[in-house]
């Protein structure tokens, strides 16, 4: 594992002029544009808007603040504000970038904290300085390096996961060899496999890389396993080091739970492409395009997890290709990362979702494969044969 620093970069106010005391119009690239939806009375709105600017920077009365910097350059301020239903409304605050101390964590709070805690506001989107979001360094493989590590070119990339928790780790690499055998390129712990006694990490890790390796052996395929990473983040990079001794070339990593900062600093660390997980996003009213999409893109995801139009969450198909094109179309020079629909996939949506996604997409279907039971090997051919067929 690297031990170069995750996200840092010099801070840009320091090229602001002398004494950093520059002008807001000087520094107007130093600063975050959040845009939040926000339900209220038209009369009021103009008052909540600088509320929530007050509570996403000093969380405190103006009167409060003596220092003209401060005043100048670190209190938030209100942009535009339009209507955005018959009592919503899009209100756009301009956040100090040096507020973040541009570091994930500490960006999230910035951009949603204490106004997280208000239901009547969402964060709808962000808009970043190319060079704040360049200083996180973005994915570290993205799709090309998911590609040359899969040996998948030119089709969409298929994935299933390990399930269900409770079985002992022997179990879950017997399902993990029937996966590798059928040709499917990337096999995942269910993000609820952690470090249970019934399937301690380090054994699993272990049994289940050697089911994969032998399969792979077997057929000549590229079948890579991406086993689950919990815990604090000293423990998170104890699994790292046990998982790379056995083999393992793949994370997955729950950001929402571990932290979006232990994800950027194993974006940087682990030296293996990182599936990001949406378990507890939808907790965090962000919208999921911004979340799912660009922020866990910025901080270091190769993939991103998101749950598909039609099964059995409620994001909506323009939700589903909004987070797509987050994680894909050309962003201040980060790689890109690979969107994953999954929740509720079947076999028999591969042409829809390819349709759909394209070619640069991993197809997740998991429980409904398992669900074959004897005709698990069977329905795992099904499913790689539907996803090459529609890249012929």
């Amino acid at each position: 594992m690297s031990t170069g620093a995750p996200g840092s970069f010099a801070d840009p106010r320091t090229h602001a002029g002398a004494g950093g005391d520059a002008g807001a119009g000087a520094v107007a690239g130093h600063w975050i544009d959040a845009v939040y939806r926000v339900r209220a009375a038209a009369a009021g709105i103009g008052a909540r808007a600088q509320a929530i600017a007050l509570e996403q920077s000093i969380e405190a009365p103006l009167a409060a603040v003596r220092d003209e910097r401060v005043l100048r350059e670190v209190v938030a301020q209100v942009g535009d504000i339009a209507p955005a239903g018959a009592r919503d409304f899009d209100v756009t605050i301009r956040i100090a970038v040096e507020t973040t101390g541009f570091e994930a964590g500490q960006l999230l709070n910035m951009l949603f904290g204490n106004t997280s805690l208000h239901d009547d506001v969402t964060l709808v989107d962000a808009v970043f300085p190319a060079e704040f979001a360049q200083g996180f360094g973005g994915p570290a493989f993205g799709i090309a390096g998911i590609r040359a590590l899969t040996g998948a070119a030119g089709r969409p990339l298929t994935c299933s996961a390990l399930k269900p928790q409770g079985l002992p780790s022997q179990e879950l690499a017997k399902i993990a060899r029937t996966f590798a055998l059928a040709g499917i390129d990337v096999i995942k712990d269910d993000h609820g496999l952690a470090d249970q006694a019934v399937a301690p990490f380090g054994q699993r890790v272990r049994e289940v890389q050697r089911a994969v390796d032998e399969a792979n052996r077997a057929t000549g395929g590229h079948s890579v396993y991406a086993a689950c990473l919990s815990g604090h983040y000293a423990r998170m990079r104890e699994q790292v080091a046990i998982a790379e001794d056995c083999g393992v070339r793949m994370f997955l990593v729950a950001p929402m739970i571990a932290g979006v900062a232990a994800l950027a600093a194993l974006a940087r660390e682990a030296n293996a492409p990182i599936i990001a997980h949406p378990a507890l996003a939808g907790a965090a009213r962000i919208a999921p395009p911004l979340l799912l999409g660009r922020l866990f893109r910025m901080f270091g995801a190769d993939a991103t997890i998101f749950p598909h139009a039609g099964g059995r969450f409620g994001y909506s198909g323009d939700v589903c290709n909004a987070i797509a094109a987050a994680a894909r179309e050309p962003w201040h020079g980060l790689a890109s990362t690979l969107p994953v629909p999954a929740g509720g996939m079947s076999v028999e949506r591969v042409p829809e979702i390819c349709a759909q996604f394209g070619a640069d997409t991993m197809l997740l279907v998991g429980g409904s494969l398992l669900a074959a039971r004897e005709r698990l090997a069977e329905r795992c051919r099904d499913f790689v044969t539907a996803v090459h067929g529609e890249a012929r």
